[in-house]
């Protein structure tokens, strides 16, 4: 078995890491062009710190490729 090590982000931390506000995370998940969150439970969802990442640096690849 893989020994992976993954870490969970909430939302003010996702918010913090990316720079966007709660309103452009979630329009953005809607429109499929940002990680989607993970349920935990009735009220608490999380992203999943390497997938926001690797979003991350797709838009610094995007920005220095254009």
């Amino acid at each position: 078995m893989e020994n992976l090590q993954y870490k969970f982000l909430r939302l003010p931390e996702v918010k913090q890491s990316t720079g966007l506000s709660k309103s452009t995370i979630y329009a953005r998940i809607a429109e499929g062009t940002f990680p989607k969150q993970i349920p935990l439970g009735p009220r608490l969802v999380v992203w999943v710190e390497s997938d926001i990442q690797k979003w991350i640096g797709l838009q610094i690849q995007a920005s220095t490729s254009a």
